[in-house]
């Protein structure tokens, strides 16, 4: 990541944003309150807060944040240009009970976002050592990332947004507020999950789910324009979809049929390997007739 390694405390405050926006080389700004271990790597322009606490075997990339009081343990590694605010704890031991001090790992890519109390956890032996989170991901406060996930890029878990473990989320991914994702479960990349839903199977790429029994209310199509995705597009996936969940075909005959009918439709190929990949099966019932929302099934 190309920066120095710490040396120990600073008397710097946490005020270099500004010249870090400005674009002037500066050093690393350690708070004279902040605990960092000395084998810490820091990136150049990495502030950290009052309070705050770098461990052993942290590498923490340029222009990195650090707020008041949060906490980073290793061992860990962080890209580019993240945030982590007060109170957020990056990088503790699994809660599993198989874990033994083995060492694990977690690593972050660049421009993520962890708001106040927001919690990730490392890997564990028996599931492959390793936590991993992508770039350019927001997790607000009170969001929890379980041991041996796997998140991707471009995420947004809402406030209280809970992953167990060995969960993996694939990118362009929004989990709402207060919902529950079950260990070893995945979420497909643009999938929406609406508020207060406990995902027990895998959940459909481009579907919005939704539910403490969670049911699919349709393609997320206002998520994929926003993503840049054309119409066409949508509509193609609304088709793939709708074979899915709607022509009473069990899994395999779907498949059957997807692989039939869209041929050389890059978004429904990625939907057809995520469906042979499920270990766990799929979320795909629809909402009663009057329960649904506007666009339910589609």
């Amino acid at each position: 990541m190309g920066g120095r390694q710490a040396g120990g405390r600073g008397g710097a405050l946490l005020g270099h944003r500004q010249a870090l926006e400005e674009g002037k080389a500066v050093g690393s700004a350690i708070h004279e309150t902040a605990v960092v271990d000395p084998s810490a790597k820091l990136g150049e322009g990495v502030t950290i807060g009052p309070y705050a606490i770098v461990g052993a075997a942290v590498e923490l990339g340029d222009g990195t944040e650090v707020g008041a009081s949060a906490q980073v343990l290793g061992p860990s590694r962080l890209g580019r240009e993240n945030r982590i605010f007060p109170h957020a704890t990056v990088g503790f031991e699994p809660q599993d009970l198989s874990f033994k001090g083995e060492e694990t790992r977690l690593e972050v890519g660049d421009r993520n976002c962890f708001r106040e109390f927001c919690t990730i956890h490392r890997g564990t032996a028996k599931g492959g050592a390793l936590t991993t989170i992508g770039d350019d991901n927001l997790f607000m406060v009170y969001s929890h990332v379980a041991h041996d996930c796997h998140v991707g890029s471009r995420t947004i878990f809402a406030n209280c947004a809970t992953l167990a473990g060995h969960v993996d989320v694939e990118d362009d991914v929004t989990i709402s507020a207060f919902s529950a994702v079950h260990q070893f479960c995945r979420v497909g990349r643009h999938a929406y999950i609406g508020g207060y839903s406990v995902i027990t199977k895998d959940a459909l790429p481009y579907v919005k789910t939704v539910g403490g029994k969670p049911l699919c209310y349709g393609v997320n199509s206002i998520g994929l324009a926003r993503k840049g995705m054309s119409k066409e597009a949508i509509a193609v996936i609304r088709s793939a979809i709708r074979v899915l969940t709607r022509s009473k075909l069990n899994t395999t005959d779907a498949l059957k049929r997807l692989e039939a009918e869209f041929v050389g439709h890059s978004d429904v190929d990625h939907l057809i390997s995520f469906l042979k990949k499920s270990q766990r099966g799929i979320i795909r019932a629809l909402p009663s007739r009057g329960r649904g929302t506007r666009g339910g099934g589609e």
